[in-house]
């Protein structure tokens, strides 16, 4: 049997030493370096329609550590893979009432907490390019798709290396617009289970009392803890409705220290810089995430993910603070970079 690197290591010692030689290995034969976590935003929404299957199948066979996904949960309790709480026009048009003289027809424009499972299958989410990515391949024809169906996808390819970052986007600040928060973490927490990969699975949430909850069912379960900064409120009177009854003005202000007290917290997602979508070639863009949040966040073993980064010099100023990971639209150029700086880079899954 081939031996561990570890174990090659101790008897090359072992064998070196009673030859009495002195001789350093270097550390690396050792310690692997970590794997830098590039994570698919929505699938990798540059390079195909976001949250389709095609997306994801796309996402694996481009080589990534983890799909990153948001979730909404329906009138009859389905866990949709969708980013909006509202069914958005230019990314799903109607083509017919799921029975004749529906009076919710049209959907579009509604709230997915407002329709079935069936009146959201006859959405064509695949009708054209999202506008701002010229790159993307349109998935013709996509029907919304179920939390369980990209399980279903991992588990076809056999990609038991891949991590699902689950989103579930509760609303904080208008509960009304989307499934209760107790429901919503209840069905993704059922489908997690019903799905038998729960160890390839972290939940996301800028909705900390969501990821509250989601602890009490699931107290195993890797939590991420995301925000726009905005969302703390920082210097405002009372705790912010996202941070699930904590006041970030208890911790000076400080994400890290204020998501540290969220049980079952292990990622930390901020954004990584202001603008949202700035880039360091911006004379007005500044990084939210720093050297020292970064330091903090490993002192506590907590890992630093930010999102949504897509400008290839921008990124690796972060991976030169030290950040774990990146969420991305673009995994193909993201994973060109991590090569040419010498990162491990994820399986690819054909």
């Amino acid at each position: 049997m081939p031996l561990h690197s570890r174990t090659r290591r101790l008897v090359l010692t072992a064998v070196l030493t009673l030859c009495g030689a002195s001789v350093t290995l270097p550390a690396h034969a050792a310690t692997p370096r970590p794997l830098f976590d590039l994570q698919a935003h929505r699938g990798g929404i540059g390079l195909t329609t976001e949250s389709s299957i095609e997306g994801f199948a796309k996402a694996l066979q481009v080589g990534v550590s983890t799909l990153e996904l948001d979730t909404q949960v329906t009138k009859d309790e389905k866990v949709m893979v969708t980013h909006d709480r509202q069914v958005n026009a230019t990314k799903c048009r109607d083509t017919a009432p799921v029975s004749p003289g529906d009076p919710q027809y049209p959907y579009a424009g509604k709230y997915v907490k407002d329709l079935t499972l069936a009146q959201l299958k006859t959405l064509n989410c695949g009708y054209q390019q999202l506008p701002g990515y010229p790159s993307q391949e349109v998935a013709q024809g996509m029907r919304m798709i179920e939390l369980k169906d990209v399980f279903g996808l991992v588990r076809k390819h056999r990609a038991w290396g891949v991590k699902l970052n689950i989103e579930t986007k509760v609303e904080a600040g208008a509960p009304e617009q989307t499934a209760p928060r107790k429901v919503f973490v209840r069905r993704v927490f059922e489908e997690i289970r019903a799905s038998g990969l729960q160890r390839q699975v972290t939940v996301q949430s800028f909705d900390w009392g969501a990821l509250r909850l989601m602890h009490q069912l699931a107290p195993r379960l890797s939590l991420v803890a995301l925000t726009n900064y905005d969302f703390l409120q920082v210097g405002k009177p009372g705790a912010s409705p996202w941070l699930g009854g904590i006041d970030a003005d208890d911790y000076d202000g400080d994400f890290v220290r204020a998501a540290d007290a969220v049980p079952g917290v292990k990622t930390l997602s901020p954004v990584y810089g202001f603008p949202q979508n700035g880039t360091i070639a911006d004379p007005t863009f500044r990084f939210y995430v720093d050297s020292s949040m970064v330091r903090r966040a490993h002192a506590r073993g907590l890992k630093v993910v930010p999102w949504t980064a897509n400008d290839l010099p921008t990124i690796a100023a972060l991976i030169d603070l030290g950040i774990d990971g990146i969420i991305t639209d673009y995994p193909d150029r993201v994973r060109e970079l991590m090569a040419e700086r010498g990162l491990r880079l994820p399986k690819q899954y054909r």
